[in-house]
């Protein structure tokens, strides 16, 4: 990578972030050696008998070490499923397997010239921020779906590739808590805030799925408006300065894990446009069939009550949607344009999209160990019980106690990536705590939202940051941790200051964060 123009001091400070955090080792060394610590850290703590007490809790959380009788069982008959249990292994998987029927058979690029040859240049950081701050609805698959696509049509544009990729994977990551939508995750918060309520002496608002829906609406638009210039103005001006390559380059080992398709026109024939139409009837015929298992009363995706919310197999079957959508269409227009000319072409192009993952694979093996690890020693508990009582320590009681609730939030961030996990634990804590001095619980979780998300790009605990540093390094193979830490390090700044000031104009102007829903008691 060469250096095309005049450094800025923002470029020197990110390089000199760059520099150090590339010193960062391999993702599967960086973890075993975690998992080394981790082990010898539990280990002390449990024979020094550290424990913590999760308010509501019968018992208390007692640290449990590995190299311990107890932690030497756990290990060796839990190896395989720690591995097998590791949620994004699935998930990534699965969503390849489609991805490859809908790349292969020319869909996504013939669906990207078409959506976005209308659009102007400029526009399109802010249509990928859009889409990339409310895709919180796809789950977790928006983090794997939406990098790639945003590249090819950046690509498509004239634009550099992988202000797309990058652009998009943060809007996706650090804006993951907040949708104009209501999620199933706005479904999961809700019940774990109302399980801590109901011990209070006034519980206040009830807290449902659409209590932080108003918060919600106006963070997406104003963390839109910031991405969208933080790609145009930040981002890609020093992709270029540093030289960046546009396009991809050839893997040594043929791993094509982070591969991006190249789009370099707009241009559609009439095949394709055939192709297109049909693949769209198919997308229209799927999306009714999802919808006759979802709407009609009795309907197998709604839950025991016969809705869907706080839980329902709906919620549960995003992946599902997501591959069907993906899928059928692809299998449609592969047909229609020819790509697809036997049945045999078929698993062939998914066992091209999912070929060579063995290095995923033995990544995900290691941090599957590793996550299992810290959350059955009770290590993860204690970090979030001790950093709460210290800041319940300084006694704090007004807006600035707010801001160093959503600090810890994101400190701790960086070490449990699972919202729902540290939800439970910081919820349980904070809700009594913040209730007491008047505020609503369902205040206290939309201040969680920006501790849960802002931070999550910047940790190599996110499993998905490996998957995007493999997409990264089509363009820039020398690329580690450190380059995508200083390149997402502006989008967390600046996410979490304007994410912190729309809650501050709700919190002082005493704007409804959902329906019937305050930020005081």
């Amino acid at each position: 990578m060469t250096d095309t123009g005049s450094r800025t001091r923002t470029d020197r400070v990110l390089g000199g972030i760059e520099r150090v955090g590339n010193k960062i080792p391999e993702p599967f060394v960086l973890f075993v050696g975690l998992f080394a610590v981790l082990a010898v850290i539990s280990t002390g703590m449990a024979l020094a008998g550290v424990q913590a007490q999760v308010e509501g809790a019968d018992e208390p959380t007692v640290v449990r070490g590995l190299f311990t009788v107890e932690g030497l069982r756990w290990l060796t008959t839990t190896l395989v499923d720690n591995f097998v249990g590791f949620p994004p292994l699935g998930t990534v998987v699965v969503i390849l397997l489609a991805v490859g029927i809908a790349q292969s058979s020319g869909l996504l690029s013939t669906l990207i010239k078409r959506s976005f040859s209308g659009w102007p240049s400029w526009a399109l950081p802010y249509a990928v921020a859009l889409v990339g701050t409310i895709g919180s609805v796809m789950a977790d698959s928006v983090m794997i779906v939406l990098p790639p696509l945003a590249a090819m049509v950046f690509a498509a544009a004239g634009r550099h590739p992988v202000a797309g990729l990058l652009g998009a994977f943060a809007a996706a990551g650090a804006g993951y808590s907040t949708s104009m939508v209501v999620t199933s995750l706005d479904a999961l918060f809700a019940g774990i805030t109302s399980a801590v309520t109901g011990s209070l002496p006034d519980p206040g608002t009830p807290v449902t799925p659409v209590s932080n829906w108003y918060f919600n609406i106006a963070s997406s638009l104003v963390l839109t408006v910031v991405c969208g210039l933080l790609i145009t103005r930040v981002l890609e001006p020093r992709l270029q300065r540093l030289g960046v390559p546009r396009h991809q380059s050839e893997s040594d080992d043929g791993d094509t894990l982070g591969a991006v398709e190249d789009v370099d026109d707009l241009t559609v024939d009439d095949t394709a446009r055939r192709g297109l139409r049909l693949a769209g009837i198919a997308a229209l015929l799927t999306a009714v069939a999802l919808l006759l298992l979802t709407l009609p009363p009795g309907a197998p995706l709604r839950n025991e009550d016969g809705g869907y919310l706080p839980e329902s197999p709906l919620l549960d079957s995003v992946v599902f949607i997501v591959v069907a959508m993906l899928a059928v269409p692809g299998l449609v227009y592969g047909r229609v344009t020819g790509t697809f000319r036997r049945v045999r072409d078929v698993p062939r192009a998914m066992a091209d999209a999912v070929k060579d993952m063995s290095s995923f694979i033995v990544l995900a093996f290691v941090l599957g160990q590793f996550i299992a690890l810290f959350n059955w020693s009770g290590v993860g508990t204690w970090l979030a019980v001790t950093g709460a009582a210290g800041l319940t320590a300084l006694d704090f009681t007004g807006f600035g106690a707010i801001l160093a609730f959503v600090l810890l939030c994101s400190l701790l961030n960086l070490f449990i990536v699972s919202g729902s996990s540290m939800w439970t634990i910081m919820g349980a804590v904070f809700v009594p705590l913040f209730a007491l001095v008047g505020y609503e619980p369902g205040f206290t979780q939309a201040a969680f939202r920006i501790g849960d998300s802002a931070t999550q790009i910047l940790t190599p605990l996110n499993p998905y940051l490996v998957i995007v540093l493999a997409m990264l390094r089509r363009y820039e193979p020398s690329a580690g941790f450190g380059t995508l830490i200083s390149r997402f390090l502006p989008f967390t700044v600046c996410f979490w200051l304007a994410w912190a000031g729309v809650l501050a104009v709700w919190f002082f102007l005493d704007l409804p964060f959902g329906p019937g829903q305050y930020a005081r008691l």
